[in-house]
């Protein structure tokens, strides 16, 4: 049995994990350090304390333990507050790969969180199994649901040889992805670019000068008027613009890799995922809230549809910084391929992979 890692509980008094809950309440995850190198976790909703775990080094180094209370002595009976405890615990031990919850198997909160049970030597006693690389491909707490419509679905404009084009959903509106990130200490989101609120601030970052020279499209606001009025119209693709906390940063498009022009240069799978992008708000250019973003963007695209399993991508063959960017997200450069307008490569990041590899 390997010696378990300690706890860190470095900056414990800060709020390590924000997110929303039901009816656009803030939900708040708190750490203070204990005297035994335990870390104490209390969800907050408000001022109210509504849940409490201690976080604690497990049996094996790749193990935490995380006992959950209310106040009042009981579990908390809610999957979405079991589900942010569980993410403050991923946060703080990075390298823990899964979490044990003592006295937890069988409970209507951890459906859909937990298929596991380890039974702890000596005591038979069975805790409940959260898996790192599992947890984070659960929709519950980033991707919000009220910004996907379930119907009407539509055709795609072309597809394979032989068969119809794909169904693919309606475009999201609104909110549709937020995560916690405590080493910038904010939050990442994602909503639906709105042509009418957002044609201003989209011409502005396209007229830059070095989004211009990768993007092509430095024209006046009427012309970007109708390439994001053309996007309305096409299922393959659509816009989003991201923020960091509240403030706009860049622009987004998610493309489904078969109908995109990306799709005849290597075996496309139904589900692929694309993504183009920009950071058109040069106060959170870096490389922090760059790498950030890639991990976010291809999180949520493998949130979105659960049958996708890869995410591909385009840049510039010379592009070299985007290029070590992912590979530091865990795209692989698969090869080299002319576009009539660059040279290109393909990069592409497996599901399995990722979920095993980032630490989000």
């Amino acid at each position: 049995m390997t010696a378990p890692t300690k706890i860190s509980t470095a900056a414990a008094d800060g709020r390590s994990l924000h997110m929303l809950g039901r009816a656009g309440e803030t939900l708040a995850v708190v750490g203070t350090a204990r005297d035994d190198g335990s870390l104490q976790l209390c969800v907050l909703r408000g001022s109210d304390v509504i849940a409490e775990a201690s976080l604690r080094a497990g049996p094996t180094e790749g193990d935490a333990l995380l006992e959950l209370t209310r106040p009042d002595g009981a579990h908390p009976a809610d999957a979405e507050i079991v589900a942010a405890l569980a993410e403050a615990a991923f946060q703080r031990v990075t390298h823990a790969e899964r979490l044990l919850l003592p006295g937890w198997t069988g409970r209507p909160a951890l459906a859909g969180l937990s298929a596991e049970t380890w039974i702890e030597p000596g005591t038979e006693r069975p805790h409940a199994v959260v898996l790192r690389h599992e947890f984070y491909q659960l929709p519950l707490l980033w991707r919000h649901q009220a910004a996907h419509a379930a119907y009407p679905l539509v055709r795609s404009r072309i597809g394979p040889e032989g068969r119809l084009p794909p169904l693919r959903p309606a475009q999201p509106s609104g909110l549709m992805y937020q995560r916690w990130v405590p080493h910038l200490d904010g939050t990442l989101s994602l909503r639906a670019i709105d042509r009418r609120r957002d044609l201003k601030l989209f011409h502005g970052w396209m007229n830059q000068p070095r989004v211009a020279f990768f993007w092509e499209l430095a024209q006046s606001e009427a012309e970007l008027d109708r390439y994001l009025a053309d996007q309305e119209a096409d299922p393959h693709l659509f816009g989003v613009i991201g923020s960091f906390n509240d403030e706009p940063v860049g622009y987004f498009e998610f493309y489904w890799a078969l109908e995109d022009r990306l799709g005849p240069h290597y075996d496309a799978e139904d589900f692929d995922r694309g993504w183009h992008g920009l950071i058109g708000n040069a106060r959170h250019l870096g490389r922090p809230k760059t790498l950030a973003w890639f991990r976010s963007l291809t999180h949520y695209l493998f949130l979105d549809e659960p049958r996708t399993r890869r995410i591909v991508g385009e840049p510039r063959a010379s592009h070299h910084k985007m290029l070590s960017y992912c590979a530091d997200v865990a795209y692989d450069k698969v090869k080299e391929f002319d576009f009539p307008h660059k040279r290109a490569a393909l990069v592409c990041c497996e599901r399995e992979r990722f979920f095993r590899e980032v630490v989000l």
